[in-house]
């Protein structure tokens, strides 16, 4: 069966996150300067203005930093998940990055929940990461 759920528009700044979603790690940029991660990718650091970076796998541990209920989906392809969450989530190492959280009744969900990262093979040619909770 085709994914009908969106997907992501990958550009060349940001293929290195998505070939490691494939090999199911989560890759940042780290500047090789002040050390610092980034999400989403940049040309430069927002620390210290450094163009010099390297993708590296980072834990994919985290909090629950905020998080909105979607009750109403977008298109029919998510109305079979409704209600699901989508979850800011705040990495052990620092960047914020935002996916849907799975495996959680949606009433269990609470600002500062530990969270881990999971991925899902969409189809053949995508490979998707949510979080979950960390038992």
């Amino acid at each position: 069966m085709a994914y009908e759920k969106f997907r992501p528009q990958i550009s060349p700044r940001d293929a290195p996150f998505w070939e490691g979603v494939r090999a199911h790690q989560l890759r940042l940029q780290r500047c090789d300067d002040c050390g610092r991660f980034r999400f989403i990718p940049g040309e430069m650091c927002p620390g210290c203005y450094s163009a010099a970076a390297t993708w590296t796998e980072v834990s994919g541990r985290g909090r629950v930093y905020t998080y909105t209920v979607v009750h109403r989906a977008p298109t029919p392809a998510y109305q079979a998940d409704a209600p699901y969450v989508i979850a800011h989530v705040e990495l052990d190492e620092g960047p914020r990055i935002i996916s849907t959280l799975v495996d959680c009744a949606v009433e269990e969900v609470s600002v500062g929940m530990p969270v881990e990262v999971g991925y899902e093979e969409a189809d053949a040619d995508l490979t998707l990461y949510h979080f979950r909770p960390r038992r």
